[in-house]
């Protein structure tokens, strides 16, 4: 049979998914405190490899890796040829406009100065909008972008809104939530249906959902 590669990324989203994984008996080998990158679980026939989040979805797409986890703001910023199979219930959080509580966002006769790492997906949504944007591309503490004068707003992954507080900061409007999602090669997906979609009912399972058709 076949090897099943499943890609997980770095950090709390992959400690999640290690955890959701033991429970359905899968991925007992992997250690998230070991510099490795590669796991085997021999008895599954199943390789996990770590990866940084927003690589997840470039090994999926390219057939790497068969199926992985990622969120689903790198799925809607990358728009990659990916099947999205499952919700999985972690990693919760929304995509917002973040600035001075008493920023206006939307004004026909100027242009609102962005910062962003989530370029793509930010220009379409203002877009629809009708908004005229200017968008400066961070790849860290954005929320110092408005404080310091560099941009009128943000946008960035929200969870708790603590950190934009401490910088004086507020979500001025919510764009669409996010959470974690199980993403699939589409020729894997072919050939290793049956595989893969044993993981995806052992994991409904026990999240106690329904199994839908």
């Amino acid at each position: 049979m076949d090897k099943l590669r499943i890609a997980i990324p770095k950090g709390r989203i992959g400690e999640d998914t290690v955890e959701l994984f033991k429970k359905i008996k899968i991925g007992r080998s992997i250690d998230m405190k070991s510099r490795k990158l590669v796991f085997n679980d021999y008895e599954n026939n199943i390789e996990f490899v770590l990866l940084k989040n927003a690589d997840v979805i470039t090994y999926v797409e390219n057939g790497v890796a068969d199926i992985g986890i990622v969120g689903k703001d790198m799925i809607i910023e990358s728009k990659k040829d990916v099947y999205e199979l499952h919700n999985l219930k972690f990693g919760y959080c929304q995509m917002c406009i973040a600035g001075k509580e008493d920023k206006e966002i939307y004004n026909s006769d100027s242009v609102l100065k962005v910062a962003t790492k989530f370029t793509k997906s930010t220009k379409e949504y203002f877009e629809n909008k009708g908004q005229e944007i200017s968008i400066i591309k961070l790849n860290g503490s954005v929320e110092l972008a408005p404080v310091l004068g560099l941009t009128d707003v943000i946008v960035d992954i929200v969870e708790t809104g603590s950190t934009l507080k401490a910088n004086g900061l507020k979500v001025l409007e919510k764009m669409y939530p996010v959470n974690s999602m199980l993403i699939c090669n589409k020729i894997s997906y072919r050939f290793k249906y049956e595989k893969i979609n044993k993981i995806i009912k052992n994991i409904i399972e026990v999240e106690g959902d329904e199994i839908d058709d």
